[in-house]
């Protein structure tokens, strides 16, 4: 982890989410006066679930994974954050500790915001506390449908979903890196590493996808759609 020298302005920021539009210039100024922005490499852990809620923080650019460790260390994916996202919306009001903890998958810029800064802003900006509470019920709602679509599809089902997701979500693109291992992908569909590696491979002797190490490319997103839909 490493501290960004060049902090970006709130108020010009390219990476502003939509939300801290609800905030005055005066607000802005004072998140710009406090917030710090910290640089994560790729797999650099951001908080271990059990540590204290301090800050709110904000993704500006790269993808981090949210993730529960089970007793036997199992890790249990939550979810993937993209640039804009919020992350741990679901911890910060509720928990005085973090309940998953939260890792880069990519190369990552994070802003750090003081929780009693955005606590403050709830109580006098009602149009920013507004849009942030119905940020968290859009997250909580994403969250859920996201579960019931792996729980209620078979392998290839669950397969077709996650390149899916990275294609039209993260990446708009048919070709791209991914970001996370099989192991993860694994994890987050609640499957064997070894079934993961099977049915990308089957895929692949379909024609459906090409793939070369990470490189991921989608020849037929129609017919992958349909086994995504089918399940």
């Amino acid at each position: 982890m490493e501290i960004v020298k060049n902090v970006s302005n709130c108020k010009n920021c390219a990476y502003r989410s939509w939300a801290f539009k609800k905030l005055t210039s005066d607000e802005l100024k004072l998140i710009n006066e406090k917030k710090v922005e910290k640089f994560y490499r790729k797999g650099e852990n951001i908080y271990i679930e059990g540590e204290p809620v301090h800050s709110f923080l904000y993704l500006q650019n790269g993808l981090v994974k949210l993730f529960k460790t089970e007793p036997n260390h199992k890790e249990h994916i939550i979810s993937i954050a993209k640039p804009k996202d919020f992350i741990g919306l679901l911890s910060i009001f509720s928990n005085k500790n973090h309940t998953y903890s939260i890792t880069a998958i990519e190369d990552s810029i994070i802003c750090f915001i003081d929780l009693d800064i955005i606590k403050n802003f709830i109580k006098t900006n009602g149009n920013f506390a507004l849009d942030f509470f119905e940020k968290i019920s859009n997250l909580s709602d994403s969250i859920i449908k996201t579960r019931v679509d792996i729980n209620t599809r078979q392998l290839r089902g669950r397969i077709a979903y996650i390149l899916l997701f990275f294609a039209q979500n993260i990446y708009n693109a048919k070709k791209f890196n991914l970001p996370i291992s099989r192991k993860e992908i694994a994890d987050l569909i609640d499957m064997s590493t070894e079934n993961v590696i099977r049915a990308l491979s089957e895929f692949r002797k379909d024609g459906l996808i090409q793939i070369e190490g990470k490189s991921i490319e989608i020849n037929d997103i129609d017919r992958l759609q349909k086994i995504y839909v089918l399940g």
